[in-house]
């Protein structure tokens, strides 16, 4: 019998910093994972302008200079996540950052199961005849966006605390 592989968010930022080639970031790479996405996320040099350079130009400089690295690493980046999709039992994404422009170019789009009664359906309805979504589906990231823009410190108190109790479930006797 096998058990699954536990692993921390620390064990894979450490193999996507081993794995990544050197040369490709000027940084070791961001990484964050839930259930069901690795997103690896590295930082591109901003290049070199001339003096008195407009912050539009720079953009559009970084903008390229992103899309020459999405299109120029995109045979070794499905390398790179084939191997840690084998390892992690997860789906991997890849984005890249350059001065003030960030763009991920593969990310997964989940289908999430819920049940909503009917003021629930109504929320999501008024946002779809206002406009606001096409569906209710992305009326329902909608408001998950929403919340999470707008509770964010809250968001990330209940992170820390599920962290801890995971912590100390690690550190707990072991069940052999």
């Amino acid at each position: 019998m096998t058990t699954a592989r536990v692993w921390s968010i620390q064990d894979v930022q450490s193999w996507f910093v081993g794995r990544v080639p050197p040369g490709w970031f000027g940084e070791a790479p961001r990484v964050v994972a839930d259930r069901d996405e690795i997103l690896v996320v590295g930082v591109l040099g901003v290049p070199e302008l001339a003096g008195g350079t407009e912050p539009e130009q720079v953009e559009v400089t970084c903008r390229a200079r992103l899309a020459g690295f999405r299109e120029d690493t995109r045979d070794q980046r499905m390398r790179i996540a084939d191997e840690a999709e084998l390892l992690w039992g997860r789906k991997v994404s890849w984005g890249a950052s350059c001065g003030e422009v960030e763009q991920h170019f593969t990310t997964q789009s989940s289908p999430v199961m819920t049940r909503l009664r009917m003021p629930e359906r109504a929320v999501l309805d008024t946002l779809i005849d206002a406009g606001v979504a096409r569906s209710r589906s992305e009326a329902l990231a909608w408001c998950v966006r929403l919340v999470g823009r707008h509770q964010g410190e809250w968001i990330d108190q209940l992170r820390q605390a599920m962290s801890h109790v995971e912590q100390v479930r690690a550190d707990g006797p072991s069940p052999d």
